[in-house]
């Protein structure tokens, strides 16, 4: 075997919510080993211009397209623009996701002194907030997986990969939508490589540890002074490798699960955190 990414040359990729931190940074690395990278975001003008900075800075071939994870019509549409343009397509990413301040909790844990503080707790949470987080995270991967797979079927080889989370491995306090939709993540990329595994197409996860992204900042850094929130410290204090992870981070296990180097490796998630998911605390 030829223990190299060089069968991923020319292979189209799509990226759903590829125009944020983490699909910017996998989009520009796979389009170095030749991959036929297709930026696909909710906002068309984001993803038009990191295909364009991609094409630039590694004279590889990229798209932007628009695309709307929730909707099967707008990913129909990109579908059909994307086999006009590269042809069919060999590898799903599913990133898009994210969280909110609607769908958080002010508080971590409640003390009886917390009563009647309903707005902090989870009692206050609401719920269109809560839904939005956990249709963008789950729904936003289930529904691409079924429209942009189909090219998968007809060719009889194929790889998805999902970005899960450390979420989805212990609840964070804060954050139940979220943590939910992870958890999920998981279990359907469990489901859907076994339900796959006799067309060709492999399903596996990538769990992100901490990395500072648009979505977690807000809880992760102090606005004003630009330090470590309570809840940032404790991240750090809790990934053996003391620091938060960086987008660039994934790429190695993200092209290794992409290549036919992991032929015979489907259904599995591979955290990539630092440490933070083998330390108990202690």
């Amino acid at each position: 075997m030829n223990l190299s990414f060089e069968d991923l040359n020319n292979k189209v990729c799509v990226i759903t919510g590829g125009a944020g931190v983490i699909g910017s940074s996998i989009a520009h690395g796979l389009a170095t080993i030749g991959v036929k990278v297709v930026v696909m975001d909710l906002f068309k003008n984001k993803a038009e211009a990191l295909a364009a900075e991609i094409s630039e800075k590694t004279k590889g071939q990229a798209l932007g397209i628009e695309g709307n994870v929730l909707n099967e019509d707008s990913l129909l549409k990109a579908k059909q623009e994307i086999n006009r343009q590269f042809g069919p397509i060999d590898i799903l990413i599913n990133g898009a996701g994210g969280n909110a301040p609607t769908a958080t909790t002010d508080i971590e844990m409640m003390e009886k002194s917390d009563l009647g503080l309903d707005k902090k707790t989870f009692y206050g949470l609401d719920l269109d907030g809560f839904r939005k987080v956990f249709d963008l995270n789950f729904l936003g991967t289930l529904l691409p997986s079924m429209v942009l797979t189909k090219d998968m079927l007809e060719s009889g080889k194929g790889v998805v990969l999902n970005i899960s989370s450390m979420n989805a491995f212990r609840p964070l306090t804060k954050i139940p939508a979220y943590s939910a939709a992870k958890a999920s993540i998981n279990n359907f990329t469990e489901w859907l490589a076994v339900h796959l595994a006799k067309t060709g197409i492999r399903v596996n996860a990538v769990a992100p540890g901490f990395f500072l992204t648009q979505q977690n900042r807000f809880l992760l850094v102090n606005e004003s002074t630009e330090n470590l929130t309570t809840r940032g410290e404790k991240i750090i204090s809790n990934t053996p490798m003391g620091r938060f992870g960086t987008p660039d981070d994934l790429l190695g296990t993200v092209a290794y699960l992409l290549s036919d180097v992991s032929a015979f490796v489907t259904g599995i998630v591979i955290p990539v955190d630092g440490g933070f998911n083998a330390y108990s605390g202690v």
